[in-house]
């Protein structure tokens, strides 16, 4: 594999690790975290029941959700949870929107959810009036979308190191990787290596001919080329020592352009050929009624 395939490859590479961190980094949750925050509105539900010694259980995990249990059976009215809800998940900062559901502790039945902040900042809460009797009841908590750091009430206090995404380094380290592989970048671009080099030069004859840049180099001295004779050059010499005749050449020089006439060819010829009389063993013959042929000997 060529060095410069390598480069592009280690630079995606390096950039996929490190990402782009920014204000709007999403922060990580723990799962601790998070039971403690959904625990506290279990108590707060209690208490509005009017139950003040029953237990909230500790919080499970099914799946992506958490799982919310009682000790002893509740009764929930709907806009009483929705607003517990709303006001610990926005003081914990623990999601940016969210679904909950009401399940029945024997069959799993849901009988009553919503969800805060959905497609379009939209919240869906139907049948907030309906009070649940009291019963056996899980409350399903799922995270919709995790929250921002510009969203917490405390940004400007915020650890950096609690703030980081999960799976990405530290926002010190990225943005130092980050700077060494935009230099690098630049670095490659004005210097290309040796392979990339290589790869678009040509030994014609006392020549060297830069396809990329199309230059003809020659004991010091640059020849510049248009794109045409660049092309109609690099044509001859991957026929070198075989005759191609003028339809051809025009065909795979100009193509469909239109742009030529009857003598184009034999112009830009002659352009050709004086741009390498520094070699009087390197030729350009005309082959009369056919076409041209680069002598090249090796």
């Amino acid at each position: 594999m060529g060095f410069r395939k390598v480069k592009i490859r280690l630079l995606i590479f390096c950039a996929c690790i490190i990402g782009i961190p920014g204000a709007y980094a999403q922060l990580r949750l723990d799962d601790k975290h998070v039971g403690v925050a959904l625990r506290m509105v279990g108590h707060q539900m209690l208490l509005h029941a009017g139950d003040s010694t029953s237990r909230v259980l500790p919080v499970g995990r099914n799946g992506d959700s958490y799982e919310l249990k009682f000790e002893a059976p509740i009764k929930i009215e709907p806009n009483e949870l929705v607003q517990v809800m709303d006001s610990v998940v926005k003081q914990a900062n623990i999601a940016k929107s969210y679904l909950v559901e009401i399940a029945h502790c024997d069959n799993e039945e849901v009988l009553y959810s919503y969800e805060i902040g959905g497609p379009e900042k939209m919240d869906i809460i139907p049948c907030s009036g309906r009070e649940l009797p009291l019963d056996c009841y899980v409350l399903s908590f799922t995270i919709l979308q995790l929250p921002l750091v510009a969203d917490s009430p405390n940004f400007a206090e915020t650890n950096v190191a609690s703030t980081q995404p999960q799976g990405h380094l530290p926002m010190a380290v990225s943005t130092a990787l980050l700077v060494i592989i935009t230099v690098l970048w630049f670095y490659f671009r004005k210097n290309p290596t040796t392979d990339d080099r290589n790869a678009n030069m040509i030994s014609l004859g006392a020549f060297d001919f830069d396809t990329l840049n199309m230059v003809l180099l020659h004991q010091g001295q640059k020849t510049e080329l248009t794109s045409k004779e660049s092309d109609l050059l690099l044509l001859l010499y991957n026929s070198a020592n075989t005759t191609l005749d003028r339809d051809t050449i025009l065909n795979r020089v100009w193509g469909d352009e239109g742009d030529y006439v009857g003598r184009t060819l034999d112009v830009f010829i002659s352009k050709l050929r004086k741009k390498l009389e520094g070699d009087t063993k390197l030729k350009i013959v005309n082959v009369r009624g056919v076409g041209y042929k680069l002598i090249l000997n090796n």
